[in-house]
């Protein structure tokens, strides 16, 4: 079969017949890398060629040389850059000539392709004429087809490439991108794809966004393409201006004043809803970064500072102008609106959240005329916008300004939950929601909770949107009505639901007995459960226990249909009920504690029998593995009958280096059961210790899980004390080797990740001093205080730190000052650092500072 047919093949409507071509191009990439690409390079310049065999060419080329992993880009990177001269200019050339082909769409794959090479080579200091090549491409050729291919694949580069790759050549860029962005542009394709090109390079050419001159005359092309008689080039400029408002807020002020409040209004106005989409987007940018700018304030000020960016309060400006069109725009819902179709209601809804956020307390009196006006409307796209409006600002402004008209509006929204429009009775349920929420003092359960509770359980049974927010609004009462009576100094015997415990859940559970789950009601049902039942008050605990019981009968009945199981949406299905069951049995088990021995047995062979049925699929595994986790934290050294039959199934998910959250979960696993057992766990320490290490030095498993493993180290060593002397050393050495790394300062990823690894070791080390802390072996420590107090030191003078490092390092300083009363660490305690940084006059939380003083006078001590 010839390349062609082959690759026309990947598109066929027959899954047989697509899965072998596939296949076969796989082989062929594996087996005979240059032949394979040289072919495809071959089909995709071929003009004679269909397009859409030279689209699967391109993309085929495309996923030769790109992967979203890591490890296997840098393979493929590797392996394109070992690929013979010829062969790769030959490649680059046929790419480069299919810009300018006479289709525009083979022009577009050989964009992808051309981009991808580039992001391969560029970083390598290869292909070094590419961008002057590009650049003749865009200036000189009266070609449109191939100035547009060029401008996507500029574009393209700029959205993969680091900035300082082509720092040299980015005014270059710049200049070409804009020329073809300006209104007197010929060609509206070619101004499309300049807008989509600059799109992608804004962050790129942060340096001209500094200089003003530069900077007034990208935002002038950009505000005159909002202009164009092209819709598609008007979308584009507005998705622009939402971009540079993301990038560059501090310096639209200007801007804003001469342009962008009128055209962004009026372009929320746009009877195209794709251009009206952006202008509402535009706002939501310009609210989300104000939000941040508040907090950024806040936070200066708690430390006396002056904060980096200072908020030109553009909402607030402009709040007059915006609300009158979010709220019209909120009328226009679509009568079938489909839940994955975002439309110009649900944005402007999402908008007017955000102002809210914003503007806080202003927004009140702009939204209640038209909330007051049309609550009781007939139209009930009316109706359903001042519902919407209601529950949109309720995070925000202060409580106490929101609390009088919700107390006002609470019985007619309960009473709207019998609507006889099921689009008002959905956002009713959800704004009902917020309320539980963000305001549960306004919810008094004399006045309000049976008519609340009634309307909600009745909403169980409408249509399946209803029936999730009616959930939702379930679980934000239990939720928020167990944190509002927590602060009562003992625990009451009762709580104000306490009437309704069984009714909710019973019909909680008649909802959760559905086969489907559209738009997730099942789920949310199961959620909703979960939140009664943790927050159940003394009184409410027997419908704890049968709520379990029937748990675990529904996960028995499961059990015996598995085998029953045909298809792939029966196996979801069934996955996805065992992992909301399995969240229900967590919460109890954590809420009766020792109260679940009763029922230990039972759970734990369900459990064991669930592992082996799901076979490889983790999420299921993860659920599972959960559950025994709880368990053991629950029975502690009750749980030792049924480890024996657990350690089976535990030993290959901690080997299962690929799948990084079952085996995260399976590291908690070994902490959970070490802490159980205490001392008894020694007869497992040894084939734990051995897997933990090897996980360490898998090349494979995210370095994540690694720190887990370093963590777990001080669950093992903290339960069975001197009994660790075994594998004292090892672990010393792999922490301080661990300990030794130091961030680039310019990696921001890295220096959260060495954070978190020191955060890890630390509670390692806490562990290990801890668990041999006043035992006959606590000197064994003596040879390591060195360089357990070099960490401590280098986490303590990190101006990166953060709260909980801090709290872990004065612990473990005086946990370790305190195995050593006698004065055998005096020298490397009596270190300058240690005294000063225990004086510290840093900023901290009253527990920390709390820890720092205990630490100071367990220095004291071991310092006499």
């Amino acid at each position: 079969m010839n390349a062609t047919d082959l690759l026309a093949n990947t598109l066929s409507a027959d899954a047989n017949t697509r899965q072998d071509a596939t296949q076969k191009l796989e082989n062929a990439s594996r087996d005979s890398y240059p032949e394979y690409m040289l072919m495809l390079s071959s089909v995709l310049v071929d003009e004679s060629s269909a397009v859409h065999v030279r689209n699967a060419a391109g993309l085929a080329l495309k996923n030769a040389l790109t992967a979203r992993e890591s490890t296997r880009q840098t393979d493929y990177s590797t392996r394109w850059l070992s690929l013979g001269a010829e062969s790769k200019a030959k490649i680059k050339q046929d790419a480069l000539i299919t810009l300018g082909s006479t289709s525009q769409k083979a022009g577009a794959f050989a964009a992808q392709v051309v981009a991808a090479i580039a992001a391969v080579e560029l970083p390598q200091g290869q292909w070094p004429d590419l961008i002057e090549i590009l650049l003749g491409f865009v200036n000189n050729q009266p070609n449109p087809n191939l100035k547009i291919a060029t401008l996507q694949t500029i574009g393209y580069i700029c959205e993969t490439i680091k900035p300082e790759i082509l720092s040299l050549r980015s005014n270059e860029i710049l200049t070409a991108v804009i020329h073809g962005a300006r209104k007197e542009e010929p060609s509206q394709d070619v101004q499309i794809a300049a807008i989509h090109a600059l799109f992608n390079s804004l962050e790129f050419v942060r340096e001209n966004f500094d200089r003003e001159g530069e900077r007034n005359y990208i935002m002038q092309v950009v505000c005159e393409a909002t202009q164009s008689p092209s819709v598609s080039v008007q979308i584009g400029a507005f998705e622009c201006l939402v971009r540079i408002m993301g990038l560059y807020y501090d310096k639209m002020a200007l801007y804003m004043e001469q342009a962008l409040f009128g055209l962004t209004v009026v372009g929320m106005k746009h009877p195209d809803e794709r251009v009206a989409l952006q202008a509402v987007e535009f706002w939501s940018t310009v609210c989300e970064e104000e939000v941040d700018l508040a907090i950024e304030a806040q936070e200066a000020q708690d430390y006396g500072e002056v904060p980096e960016t200072e908020s030109r309060y553009f909402a607030k400006i402009a709040l007059p102008e915006i609300i009158p069109v979010l709220l019209m725009l909120l009328t226009k819902q679509e009568e079938e609106a489909d839940d994955d179709e975002w439309n110009v209601s649900m944005a402007a809804g999402t908008c007017l959240s955000l102002l809210a956020g914003a503007v806080q307390d202003a927004i009140v009196p702009a939204v209640i005329p038209f909330i007051e006006a049309h609550i009781k409307a007939e139209d009930w796209r009316h109706r359903e916008a001042a519902v919407m409006t209601f529950g949109s600002i309720l995070e925000g402004p202060d409580p106490t300004v929101l609390t009088p008209l919700v107390n006002q509006a609470l019985p007619l929204l309960i009473d709207m939950m019998t609507d006889t429009n099921s689009h008002v009775k959905d956002t009713t349920a959800w704004t009902l929601g917020r309320i539980c929420d963000l305001l549960i003092s306004t919810i008094k359960p004399d006045v309000h909770l049976h008519p609340l509770i009634s309307a909600l359980v009745n909403g169980l049974q409408d249509s399946s949107r209803i029936v999730a927010n009616c959930c939702w609004a379930l679980m934000n009462l239990a939720d928020q009505l167990g944190l509002y009576y927590e602060d009562e100094s003992e625990t009451p015997q009762s709580g104000p639901l306490s009437p309704y415990y069984e009714g909710v859940v019973q019909a909680l559970l008649r909802v959760t007995e559905s086969t489907s789950n559209e738009a997730n009601f099942r789920t949310a049902a199961y959620e909703a459960i979960t939140s009664y039942l943790t927050q159940a008050t003394p009184d409410a605990i027997p419908v704890v226990q049968t709520t379990v019981v029937t748990i675990l009968q529904r996960m028995e009945q499961l059990l015996t249909m598995q085998n029953q199981i045909l298809g792939t949406d029966d196996r979801n299905n069934w996955n996805e009920l065992q992992s909301n069951l399995c969240g229900v049995v967590i919460c109890v088990v954590r809420k009766l504690n020792e109260g679940i021995q009763p029922l230990a047995d039972r759970i734990m062979t369900i459990i064991l029998q669930l592992i082996q049925a799901a076979g490889k699929t983790s999420t299921v595994l993860e659920d599972a593995f959960l559950v025994v986790g709880s368990m053991a934290s629950a029975l502690e050294s009750n749980f030792a009958p049924y480890i024996q039959a657990f350690l089976p199934f535990l030993y290959p998910a901690l080997k299962a280096h690929e799948d990084t959250q079952l085996c995260t979960v399976a590291v908690g696993i070994i902490g959970d059961i070490s802490r159980a057992l205490g001392e008894q766990s020694s007869q497992y320490a040894n084939p734990f210790m051995t897997v933990l290490l090897e996980n360490l030095q898998s090349d494979v498993l995210n370095r994540n899980v690694k720190i887990s493993c370093l963590s777990c180290f001080g669950d093992i060593a903290l339960a069975i004390g001197p009994s660790f002397e075994p594998y004292l050393d090892t672990t010393m050495n792999v922490l301080r080797q661990a300990g030794a790394v130091e961030p680039n300062p310019l990696d921001y990823d890295l220096v959260d990740y060495v954070s978190q690894l020191r955060e890890g070791i630390l509670e390692a080390y806490t562990g290990v001093v801890t668990g041999l802390k006043k035992t006959e072996k606590v000197n064994l420590l003596l040879p390591h205080a060195q360089s357990i107090l070099d960490l401590i030191q280098r986490c303590l003078v990190d101006a990166e730190r953060t709260d909980s490092l801090m709290k872990l390092s004065y612990g473990l300083l005086g946990d370790l000052a305190d195995c050593f009363p006698g004065g055998q660490l005096k020298q490397l305690l009596l270190a300058n650092w240690v005294a000063n940084e225990l004086r510290s006059k840093h900023r901290m939380p009253a527990e920390t500072k709390k820890t720092m003083r205990w630490a100071r006078e367990m220095v004291k001590a071991a310092t006499q």
